[in-house]
């Protein structure tokens, strides 16, 4: 039986620019290690499950797409009487898929149900060859956030050289001012030799490259050790102090006498020291006693894999997908999932594609391409769900996510709580972080008069500070910190303060005194230990035992009693006069300036981190030195006319945030958009309400406020995404989770793909960043 679709209408070849989809399912993850493979469509390159949900039919019906390429792929089996061989010396296989894997295709009509076309047709072979050759979606996001990482710069673009000269390099070159022949950076402007810093890993540094810089006020080196015979190499620019690209490096070095073609690397490069490092930071796998922990199998126990350094993700998604809101939005719509033209590309696929692979246990098993045998008989482990589709969603036009870099758990949780939260959900669906809002009441009195203010502001989650008291250590050892208990965090929260503040009512200069207390609790508790200490003027993060236990805890004493009938409020005119006026922390401000922060810069950190403390601030400043408005002055008085940024309004309104409030929003926060969008969906009674304000607020209570305030509030810990390393932008993020496990509970860790059960928590906790507390 000939099939009548085989024509050009029917069939594409992809281009550089085209996505295609031949990995897993775009619906679940149903992928091309399944029996019955994969179906990527002739036409559009959508990849479509051939097994029992057979998403490519649905795909091949909606859009009218009948030719598919079906793709299976087994393991190839590689039998070894005796140990491999030990490694003598770093090297990379150059193992290819081909080696790894068979692969089995076959072009399909599902239309006709035809299942053998012949793909060797002159009208099919050109496409089906142009997909197998293509990078997979994956392989281009990668590449394509890779590339984004290192650009030249202007100092490399007007780069001009000495005269031309040999220099000695390889065996025979040392550092111009010592005796150091590795980690040596070649000056592209003199040819002067110097080392750089002490490297990870026991490498000796004097940093003189450094030093010849800052003498000479040439920028640009390269690191010998790193030149390959392709043209890669370390290229730092330090007048930018930051790693480059040099397009013209092989001419650069010709005129030193270095020929690319007769290089070989010698050293690790940056890159490879810095993946090196994380690694360090991997949390045990084993007890005390050297026994591997239990690899664990079944639903909610499926891992997922790291897409290069995205333990970030991976942590914070175990610990949402384990809130019960999660599970019920998105534990079940795969087998009917939302009908649209390309499901790659839609948030909200992505996610119930995410809530089944994480929830049915469909997934978790065995990695079959793991081979046990006498020489590793330890439990394989599983192959691990590759979520980079709601990856490139996520962090799609977004400065940090879009990239291959680690970045702060706590900042992504925010950032896909917003994008979860301004998804217009399908009517009789709700918003699942709703379960995570909750108010704050803010008291404010005057110690003149003793009038009072009441405000109030919805969150997601608090901000605690972790006291730090160093304890006694011998010479040598790393500094430990004393425990310290979460009620005395919360109690520092909660704590009344006093701010300088003249009263408009009665014109006391005493101040005011301050306290915040919770309005409502929230179902879902997040809290974010803040853990950051100053050495020599550089934001460390430190290890601290927050004491937490497993059984549940009271918060009723943080409940706010709200305005009482004896209490005179301020008149509306003074309350005015008081708050608007934006007072920067001045022991906070002073640190800043005392480590050489501009002022301007330091105002809008506190402004930005809530006014808090210093450790917040910088960490905030740290994160946003590349910000284009960081030199732009905080308005802190407070003026009447504001005239908002017509691009930045632009962009407010394609999120359907537009109108009074959006320019609004935008003057609070000092025309940040990211600020802006949260300002929007924690101020939504705020007065001038438009439509979208009844749009962000119809998840809330009746009562119209988020949370509840009935007592008892009774709280347990639940899950903790942890954190090891020097820096949340380097290291290593895992999730505890409590999980029911047969008849009883126990602590689940979830270190990437790796799913085992712990034995003891209690060493872990020290770890922790983030907390999520479940309202029993």
């Amino acid at each position: 039986m000939a099939c009548t679709h085989i024509s050009a209408a029917n069939l594409a070849k992809p281009t550089p620019a085209d996505s295609v989809y031949r990995e897993d399912c775009t619906q679940c993850f149903d992928s091309i290690d399944d029996p019955a493979g994969l179906d990527v469509c002739l036409k559009c390159f959508n990849g479509g499950c051939a097994g029992d949900r057979n998403h490519a039919k649905l795909h091949s019906t909606a859009r009218k797409h009948p030719l598919v390429l079906n793709i299976r792929r087994t393991r190839k089996r590689v039998v070894r009487d005796e140990p491999p061989l030990k490694m003598s010396k770093l090297a990379i296989a150059a193992e290819t898929e081909a080696d790894r894997y068979d692969t089995a295709l076959t072009v399909k009509c599902l239309e006709c149900g035809i299942d053998d076309i012949d793909r060797s047709d002159p009208t099919i072979a050109a496409t089906v060859d142009a997909i197998m050759k293509a990078n997979t979606f994956s392989r281009k996001e990668e590449v394509k956030a890779w590339e984004q990482e290192l650009t030249s710069c202007e100092h490399i673009f007007t780069l001009q050289q000495g005269e031309p000269r040999p220099i000695e390099s390889q065996d025979l070159g040392h550092c111009s001012k010592c005796d150091l022949k590795e980690n040596l950076w070649l000056c592209l402007e003199c040819g002067n030799l110097g080392c750089g810093r002490a490297q990870f890993g026991g490498v000796g540094g004097n940093s003189h490259a450094l030093a010849h810089s800052q003498e000479s006020g040439h920028g640009v080196a390269v690191k010998l050790g790193s030149i390959t015979p392709e043209g890669n190499a370390d290229v730092y620019c330090y007048t930018c102090d930051e790693e480059r690209v040099d397009e013209d490096l092989g001419a650069h070095l010709a005129n030193w006498g270095i020929i690319l073609a007769e290089r070989q690397k010698t050293e690790k490069s940056l890159t490879e020291m810095q993946i090196e490092q994380n690694l360090r930071w991997e949390f045990s796998m084993t007890t005390e006693d050297g026994k591997e922990l239990t690899p664990l199998f079944g639903p909610g126990l499926t891992g997922l894999k790291n897409l290069g350094n995205s333990c970030y993700l991976n942590s914070i998604v175990q610990c949402l997908f384990d809130i019960p809101s999660f599970q019920q939005r998105y534990g079940g719509g795969v087998e009917n999932p939302p009908d649209v033209s390309n499901p790659a590309e839609d948030f909200e696929t992505q996610l119930l594609k995410l809530g089944d692979g994480l929830l049915s246990g469909r997934y978790s098993k065995p990695d079959s391409d793991v081979i046990v045998s006498e020489h590793s008989p330890e439990a394989p482990h599983q192959k691990g769900l590759q979520p980079s589709m709601l990856k490139h969603l996520i962090g799609r036009g977004h400065a940090e996510f879009s990239t291959m870099r680690q970045q702060d758990a706590f900042e992504f949780l925010q950032h896909l709580i917003k994008l979860i939260t301004r998804f217009k959900h399908p009517a009789g669906l709700s918003d699942p972080t709703q379960a995570m809002r909750f108010v704050m009441e803010q008291r404010l009195q005057c110690l003149g008069c003793k009038k009072v203010r009441y405000s109030s502001t919805e969150q997601d989650s608090i901000f605690i500070d972790i006291p730090l008291e160093k304890l006694p250590v011998e010479d040598g050892q790393e500094p430990k910190y004393k425990p310290v208990n979460l009620k005395e965090c919360l109690d520092n929260l909660t704590a009344p303060e006093t701010v300088e503040l003249t009263c408009s009512a009665c014109g006391s200069k005493e101040g005011f005194s301050k306290r915040q207390l919770f309005k409502t609790f929230p179902d879902v508790l997040v809290v974010n230990a803040q853990k950051m200490a100053v050495v020599n003027w550089v934001p460390i993060k430190v290890d601290v035992p927050v004491l937490v236990g497993d059984e549940p805890f009271p918060l009723d004493s943080y409940l706010s009693k709200g305005q009482q009938p004896e209490e005179d409020v301020l008149p509306e005119e003074a309350a005015a006069a008081t708050t608007p006026v934006f007072v920067p922390n001045p022991e906070a401000l002073a640190v800043l300036e005392g480590m050489g922060f501009p002022r301007v810069r330091c105002e809008k950190a506190l402004h930005a981190t809530g006014n808090s403390n210093a450790d917040a601030a910088m960490e905030w400043l740290f994160g946003h030195m590349d910000d284009p408005d960081i030199d732009t002055p905080v308005n802190l008085a407070g003026g009447d006319t504001y005239t908002a940024d017509p691009e930045k309004l632009a962009m407010l309104e394609s999120m359907g945030l537009c109108g009074p409030r959006a320019t609004k929003a935008l003057k609070e926060t000092n025309g940040d958009v990211e600020r802006a969008i949260e300002w929007l969906f924690s101020h939504t009674d705020d007065e001038g309400g438009v439509e979208e304000a009844a749009d962000v607020g119809k998840n809330a209570d009746k009562n119209g406020e988020a949370g509840s305030s009935t007592l008892p509030a009774n709280f347990q810990l639940q899950s903790i995404a942890c954190h090891k390393g020097t820096s949340i932008h380097t290291g290593h993020y895992v999730a505890f989770i409590r999980k029911k496990l047969g008849d009883e509970v126990s602590w689940v860790l979830f270190n990437d793909e790796k799913v085992v059960k712990v034995v003891d928590v209690e060493a872990m906790k020290k770890f922790a960043y983030i907390y999520f507390f479940k309202r029993v």
